[in-house]
């Protein structure tokens, strides 16, 4: 059934492809949403990381940050690092109305989630404050999350997650302060209860957001939190290690 309807799902986009010939997010060369070259460009996330919050440290286990404050998920992972082109992409997304790029994007990552190989039963999206989805029309990360979600075979659940407060932008915050920012800021459906979630956002930089989702979920009675991303933003050093 999940097949059918992910077929159906991509059939609608490819059918304004050819109505509407795309751009490719990251180049913006006619005749793709997400075009060959860029895939191959994209700076996969490998290497030795965290067995947490999947950062990139020196040697396998868990990160010091881990230890002294362990996150309300059990593992953090992201498909690529925030650079080009996937930051474009991500930014297209985001800011320009570019919402055919996430089922582009969600076809990129399916095998690298399926290899995950998490046995999630609901898939969920960080959602926006009322404010912004009221500005942007539509939530960027549940444009990812739905085909993704469809592709996997996964309940696809975008109000399991509410925003109980009205957050500011984590740019340019630090560490403690973006934790800060997201404290207690969402609740979860007690539906939830006994099943295990994976719950997604576009960009994590410390983790605080999916940490703080995933303490909701848990207090509505989850049985286990994974959290996902597109792609992860890595300070200077991590990104020599990566």
């Amino acid at each position: 059934m999940y097949n059918w309807k992910y077929k159906t799902y991509r059939l609608m986009w490819l059918s304004l492809d050819l109505l509407f010939p795309p751009q490719c997010g990251g180049c913006g060369r006619t005749g793709s949403r997400w075009c060959e070259g860029c895939q191959n460009n994209v700076k996969i996330l490998n290497g030795t990381i965290c067995e947490i919050c999947g950062l990139p440290q020196e040697a396998p286990g868990i990160c010091g940050a881990c230890l002294v404050e362990r996150p309300h998920f059990r593992s953090l992972r992201a498909w690529a690092i925030f650079e080009n082109p996937i930051q474009k992409a991500l930014h297209q997304l985001k800011y320009r109305r570019g919402m055919a790029l996430g089922d582009a994007l969600a076809a990129a990552m399916t095998d690298f989630t399926r290899r995950l190989d998490w046995s999630a039963d609901v898939l969920a999206p960080i959602p926006l404050g009322q404010k912004r989805m009221r500005e942007r029309g539509y939530n960027q990360v549940a444009m990812i999350a739905k085909p993704l979600a469809l592709s996997l075979g996964m309940q696809y659940a975008p109000r399991l997650l509410t925003r109980q407060k009205e957050t500011r932008s984590q740019v340019g915050l630090s560490r403690e302060e973006r934790r800060e920012n997201v404290r207690e800021a969402f609740s979860a459906d007690v539906k939830i209860q006994g099943k295990t979630v994976l719950v997604m956002d576009d960009v994590s930089t410390t983790g605080s957001t999916l940490s703080s989702a995933a303490q909701a979920l848990r207090v509505a009675g989850a049985k286990e939190v994974y959290a996902l991303t597109v792609a992860r933003a890595l300070p200077h050093r991590d990104l020599k290690r990566a």
